[in-house]
């Protein structure tokens, strides 16, 4: 089994809103529907910007869980649903899928090719041409390891870059990859629900 995280919780400074509420909430309808057609038997939003606002538009199909250090950026997003998975996760999910929400043309295929090498020492990410990106597959025994780590706006990328098992699975025939940062900043076509 597998659990998708979906991190949910920025503040979007750089959008100027909450990149949960785009669209009023198509981009997180989207990342959850990701998840889940790709595979994911559970989903897990971590919320924390505006989570007032957010939370009515998250699918009744997932769970949330609230960061409440949102603000000291995505390790801390990670680190919350990490630690909530930890704690609530059924004994036979292997491994957690980490999504982002501003990554509006990632598709369910691109989670189903990550989602293959689902296992509990598993450490995968999704590749795009020449860059590494979202998402990443972490098995459960590194959950633990993840959370201690977990910094900043740098989340798992400094644990990611010291493993020599880390598998990166081309997804570049699949998806962009590209994280939307600033409204225009993608095409019509990935920005479609």
């Amino acid at each position: 089994m597998i659990a998708g995280l979906l991190l949910a919780a920025g503040a979007g400074r750089r959008y100027g809103m909450p990149k949960a509420l785009v669209d009023s909430g198509a981009w997180l309808r989207r990342a959850v529907a990701t998840l889940t057609d790709g595979g994911c038997d559970s989903v897990l939003v971590v919320v924390g910007a505006q989570a007032d606002r957010v939370l009515p538009l998250v699918p009744e199909t997932a769970a949330t869980v609230l960061a409440a250090d949102w603000a000291q950026g995505m390790g801390a997003s990670l680190r919350t649903g990490l630690a909530e998975l930890i704690r609530s996760a059924a004994p036979q999910v292997q491994a957690a899928l980490v999504h982002l929400v501003d990554l509006p043309d990632v598709d369910a295929s691109v989670v189903r090719r990550l989602a293959a090498l689902a296992g509990p020492a598993v450490v995968a990410r999704a590749g795009f041409e020449t860059q590494p990106g979202h998402p990443v597959l972490l098995g459960r025994q590194h959950w633990a390891d993840v959370v201690a780590s977990a910094q900043g706006d740098r989340g798992a990328r400094d644990w990611l870059a010291q493993r020599h098992d880390l598998i990166v699975v081309d997804c570049s025939d699949l998806a962009s990859g590209i994280d939307v940062d600033t409204p225009g900043s993608a095409s019509p076509e990935a920005l479609r629900e």
